[in-house]
């Protein structure tokens, strides 16, 4: 993505004419659906996986931490390389007026949108507590972030302990498991078995609309998808006009199978009721879409659009500024934070553990950060 910027700033374009390049536009077409391919590839995979077999093949859960971790270091990646430092670079512009180049607006942008979804995620939060509390549920205030393993997160933790705490998780995977349950305690102890069966039906009629920690997750991941999304879109509109066009479909490519992985690693974590099981699929599937629209769209306004005007970089480096917030945001407190300081199995658990998880994050974010070398 940043081929076009410093061709305009060498000083051999002007800033007010359109000279994209008509080379490879068979290519360039075949493009949409080769990172089309890809990048469903990378999201769909862990969440389909997960649920599912592969070709009668369990994948093992060890290949989905990997996929996990490795992508909590591509969107941390994304956030610095491709998107902040663009953005700056966009905003500072020759083609820009000189009002542009008296002040950091690039870095004011990522922190407002910082702030801003802060804000968000905290009026988000605190309506969810209000109904939580008006039903008689407990919140629990340090369990928030995207539900991962063992770590419970991102909203309200019922108080249930023993027999009970395994009951209610398995209501919202395995509804037949908690009925059986409930049946086996109303054979040996029927007050007990009763007032059990109440409380599941009074949960079950809870669930029947999305709980508070499925809408909390729900918020968490679509924060982080808005950020991929408008990045994308751009990555797609860089590379239909781009005249280095050979090395950068390259990089994008794995640039986009990285980032889905990234996507669809968290995407396959979310622990949601049965009925709103498809949510994933959804985010998944429209994180694979974005870029082969915005190279669609770039090849339907390729002889008007000018990729070095102020118009441009003013629109490109507002979006990258307020996607990186997002995703700095989102990378530092939903993945960083609660996957390693605030989770249990982290903090507790062995060093291989911890080491190996830290080892495949810092993976994706080192390669992430080399392709940004290209784009």
């Amino acid at each position: 993505m940043r081929a076009h910027r410093l061709y305009a700033r060498d000083g051999r374009d002007d800033c007010n004419s359109v000279n994209n390049s008509d080379a490879y536009t068979d290519l360039r077409i075949a493009s949409i659906f080769i990172i089309l391919a890809t990048s469903l590839f990378g999201a769909l995979f862990p969440v389909l996986a997960r649920r599912h077999r592969v070709l009668g093949v369990v994948i093992p859960e060890t290949a989905f931490k990997v996929a996990k971790y490795f992508g909590s270091g591509v969107i941390i990646a994304t956030a610095f390389i491709h998107l902040l430092d663009p953005a700056t670079q966009e905003l500072t512009s020759p083609c820009l007026s000189e009002a542009w180049q008296n002040y950091p607006y690039a870095m004011a942008i990522c922190l407002c949108s910082i702030f801003m979804i802060f804000i968000v995620e905290l009026i988000a939060f605190r309506w969810g507590t209000a109904v939580l509390a008006r039903v008689g549920l407990k919140h629990d205030a340090h369990g928030h972030g995207l539900a991962t393993g063992s770590h419970s997160a991102h909203g309200p933790e019922v108080q249930a302990q023993g027999a009970d705490a395994v009951a209610a998780k398995m209501q919202l995977e395995y509804p037949d498991a908690v009925d059986i349950r409930s049946e086996e305690l109303s054979m040996s102890d029927p007050e007990k078995g009763s007032a059990h069966h109440d409380a599941h039906a009074h949960d079950h009629g809870m669930h029947g609309a999305l709980s508070d920690s499925a809408i909390a997750q729900i918020i968490g991941i679509a924060i982080l998808e808005f950020g991929v999304v408008l990045h994308s879109v751009l990555v797609g509109l860089t590379l239909a006009v781009d005249e280095e066009f050979k090395i950068l479909f390259i990089v994008i490519v794995f640039h986009q199978t990285f980032e889905g992985l990234g996507v669809g690693s968290r995407l396959a974590f979310m622990e949601l009721p049965q009925k709103y099981a498809y949510v994933p699929v959804v985010g998944a599937v429209l994180f694979g879409i974005t870029t082969p629209i915005g190279i669609a769209a770039g090849l339907g306004v390729r002889s008007t659009y000018n990729p070095n005007g102020a118009t441009a970089n003013i629109v490109s480096g507002v979006l990258d500024a307020f996607s990186a917030g997002i995703l700095i945001y989102t990378a530092l407190v939903e993945l960083l934070a609660h996957e390693f300081i605030f989770n249990k199995e982290m903090i507790g658990g062995s060093n291989k553990q911890l080491v190996f998880a830290l080892g495949c994050m810092m993976l994706g974010a080192g390669l992430m950060a080399l392709l940004g070398r290209w784009a």
